[in-house]
């Protein structure tokens, strides 16, 4: 019950979730309608779904640039100084000056450079753009997949206003015939206008609930609409989802063994895992973020290497490359360069660590994460159970109920009991039978987070 009654009071608030009205949407034309379409539609209507091209062109782009090194790189500077002292010649020639260097210099330089070898930078830029991509797909996999969860919350909501509704209209009905009967005793003198006013409170009280339900309907229809991205009619019927002869799926090895096993022997609490768990996207996504760790401790030896690349430099300023030749000359310069950076030896071993620590993290997240979801799982295979159990006796209550309520409507009739206390047995009943279908939906939604739960 207390279940059912959380299920009943998902705040309205999430159906303003997209920042949209419903009111625009076109109204399905079906039906009927099932949990796997709600499903399905829902993932392609949500608006996140956009990300995943976004992601595929952030990469490419960066892939892109990443490339672009490759190419020549053109820079053009200048510059202009004064000098307090410029080189002069040590020696005294007699008949011969020798003009000395201007003080007042001029350089305007253009220099093009092409990467011969950069020791595998750029190869591990683009590999870690792969792989950050991947995780950002891994996470987007993982927060499209909760939207399974929520789409549940509201069918299966859905589904037990359905039930309740049903019951609401057989108490109703049970209701009228007791009117009935009440107002026959009255004419005969075997009741009071007392008695088929306290009926008319119960018809009264019944219809009211029903209003309830009906709007409690309409909102989570309005709210499973605006995950679907089309309007669902009333009058839509949602049909029941399926599960095999016996009620439950198959949980593989959730039987609480892995409790006990790690508990005894930490390190193999796994192995009691069901390998459907496999499946979760969140595994993806720690593997993704291993794999990124993966790149970028290959990338670290790249820190290491020699760079080697061409370039050329064209120029023209005052003085050229004749430092005495006091005038603006063009004049070009080409070569090879060679460069070996050793700075990254003081701090390569602590990235490397400060790596393995960022591994060791998330090795640590990823087996409390499948400790938890199987911990999940076996209480859910539980409640599976123990709702079954429960159920044995929903039909045997109800018999019991209607006898009861068929020997207070003879009490009644022989002036044995009051209308009343009749009344009270009635209700009953209606509630032994409102349990049943609350049971039957609370299993299904059982089932089915299960099935959530292991991505089966």
């Amino acid at each position: 019950m207390k279940r059912t009654i959380i299920l009943l009071l998902i705040p309205l608030t999430a159906a303003f979730a997209f920042g949209q009205s419903y009111t625009n949407q076109r109204t399905l034309p079906e039906t009927q309608l099932t949990l796997q379409e709600c499903q399905k539609k829902t993932q392609d209507n949500y608006p996140l779904v956009r990300q995943y091209d976004l992601i595929e062109k952030s990469k490419d782009y960066n892939m892109t640039n990443a490339s672009k090194g490759y190419l020549p790189q053109f820079s053009l500077s200048g510059k202009a100084t004064y000098q307090s002292a410029v080189t002069k010649l040590p020696v005294h020639l007699p008949n011969i000056t020798i003009k000395e260097m201007p003080k007042d210099q001029y350089q305007m330089l253009l220099e093009v450079k092409q990467n011969i070898w950069d020791g595998g930078e750029i190869h591990s830029q683009k590999e870690l753009l792969k792989a950050t991509a991947s995780v950002d797909r891994e996470k987007l996999n993982v927060d499209m997949y909760a939207l399974i969860d929520r789409v549940n919350q509201l069918y299966f909501g859905i589904l037990l206003l359905d039930r309740q509704l049903t019951q609401n209209q057989l108490l109703q009905d049970d209701l009228g015939r007791t009117y009935q009967k009440i107002a026959a005793y009255l004419e005969n003198g075997l009741a009071n206008q007392a008695d088929l006013d306290a009926v008319s409170v119960e018809q009264l009280n019944t219809r009211q609930q029903r209003v309830q339900l009906e709007s409690s309907r309409i909102a989570y229809l309005n709210m499973l609409s605006l995950f679907l991205g089309e309007k669902i009619a009333p009058e839509v019927v949602l049909e029941q989802p399926l599960t095999d002869t016996s009620g439950k799926l198959d949980s593989g090895t959730n039987d609480g063994s892995f409790i006990s096993n790690y508990l005894s022997e930490p390190n193999k609490w796994k192995e009691s895992l069901s390998p459907a768990m496999n499946d979760r996207p969140e595994l993806a996504w720690y593997d993704a973020q291993s794999k990124r760790l993966k790149v970028q401790e290959q990338a670290l030896n790249t820190r290491l290497m020699p760079h080697l690349g061409l370039f050329v430099q064209g120029a023209y300023g005052n003085p050229g490359l004749n430092m005495l030749k006091n005038e603006f000359t063009p004049y070009y310069v080409a070569g090879m360069h060679l460069s070996w950076n050793f700075g990254s030896l003081y701090t390569i071993h602590n990235d490397r660590r400060l790596i393995d620590n960022n591994r060791r993290q998330l090795e640590t997240n990823r087996d409390v994460f499948l400790f938890n979801t199987s911990l999940q799982s076996t209480q859910q295979d539980e409640t599976i159970r123990a709702m079954r159990k429960q159920m044995v006796d929903d039909d045997e209550i109800i018999r019991l109920r209607s006898n009861i309520r068929r020997a207070a409507e003879a009490k009644v009739a022989n002036g044995t009991m009051t209308v009343t206390d009749m009344l009270r047995e009635i209700t009953s009943e209606s509630i032994a039978k409102q349990t049943k279908a609350m049971h039957e939906v609370q299993l299904l939604m059982d089932i089915w987070q299960l099935k959530y739960t292991l991505n089966k």
